[in-house]
């Protein structure tokens, strides 16, 4: 019998080489490079939410498109429990966070496996508008208040409201013609952009330790879905 390679187990393969990559170099970064480990892990944290994209693009069936996501929740935990990939470890035990992100990005596979676009911008909030806050909030961060236990700076958090703005508009408004979507006006792209950007920083400001990885996408799914229905 012939076996026939679906398009999905390209998508697979696909997959685990881009996340391997990106998690690779990043540990050559914090090795090589000499990068501090909240460098790489946020550009770890970019490059694998950024595969968002890939997966709504290559995958044909959402089962398929959830096997990897599923796969990672089991290996961040293993990371976490050994400290096998340093590069995306915060070193904090309690901070489960890297668990949490493959959880979003399977939730919001599952939720929105039909709308493509919808896919892509609700992983915004969380890939670039998080990683910038947390960026921006270290290096610039002199601003700062406490929410139920834990500080954040005013720049982190201005830096939240422009990336998640700018990165959800552009999702909403180019992704329709990558995946042959009907268009989303530009104008009405920068606005969903924008309400999504106000919501998801005040939940980031609200979320408590390490949960924001699952609070963040959550808002920004729910949101999305009320404001294009």
């Amino acid at each position: 019998m012939k076996l026939v390679w679906k398009p999905d187990y390209t998508a697979l393969v696909v997959s685990y080489t881009y996340v391997f990559t990106i998690i690779v170099l990043g540990e050559l970064l914090r090795r090589i490079g000499r990068r501090p480990a909240d460098f790489t892990r946020k550009f770890i944290h970019i490059g694998v939410g950024m595969w968002v994209v890939g997966t709504a693009l290559l995958f044909r069936t959402w089962y398929f498109a959830l096997i990897p996501p599923a796969t990672f929740i089991l290996i961040n935990a293993f990371s976490y429990w050994r400290s096998t990939f340093k590069a995306m470890e915060t070193g904090e035990k309690g901070n489960l966070g890297t668990i949490y992100f493959p959880i979003s990005f399977g939730m919001l596979v599952f939720y929105f496996w039909n709308q493509p676009v919808n896919l892509v911008a609700s992983m915004m909030p969380l890939t670039w508008g998080d990683a910038m806050a947390a960026i921006v909030g270290r290096r610039y961060g002199h601003y700062r208040y406490t929410i139920a236990g834990r500080t954040r700076s005013l720049e982190g958090s201005m830096a939240m409201l422009f990336w998640t703005w700018m990165t959800t508009s552009l999702a909403l408004f180019a992704m329709p013609y990558l995946s042959g979507k009907p268009p989303i006006n530009w104008l009405l792209a920068l606005i969903y952009g924008g309400a999504i950007s106000v919501a998801c920083t005040l939940v980031e400001s609200l979320s408590p330790w390490g949960l924001d990885n699952l609070t963040i996408p959550v808002a920004a799914a729910l949101l999305l879905h009320t404001l294009r229905h």
